[in-house]
């Protein structure tokens, strides 16, 4: 099992955050199914402000390389994720195009 956080800021804007945690309280079963077929066994995502985190627990073949091949070809998806980039903004050190940004694991107890 591999563990994966993640960060991503959005829109810093009471309305369109309102309406992006209304999209994941029921979100698409095609992105779900999706999530789930990429060997994704836990997902959390947490927000304070308009910082959020992402927990993902993998099996051990995952990779985000082949994630990201499979979504290229699920319409679905990227209609979802053309949908997000509204209410989403990228770290400022994020790279060109990139979301969620694998976070480096400073501490553990």
């Amino acid at each position: 099992m591999k563990r994966f956080c993640l960060a991503l800021d959005l829109v810093d804007d009471p309305v369109l955050i309102a309406q992006y945690e209304k999209y994941h309280q029921a979100s698409w079963p095609e992105n779900l199914k999706a999530i789930k077929d990429a060997g994704i066994h836990v997902m959390e995502i947490y927000r304070t402000g308009n910082r959020m985190f992402m927990i993902m627990e993998t099996n051990d073949d995952f990779s985000f390389e082949k994630k990201s091949e499979t979504d290229k070809a699920n319409h679905k998806v990227q209609e979802w994720e053309q949908l997000m980039w509204k209410y989403q903004q990228a770290l400022p050190h994020a790279k060109p195009g990139e979301k969620w940004v694998v976070m480096d694991k400073l501490f553990e107890l």
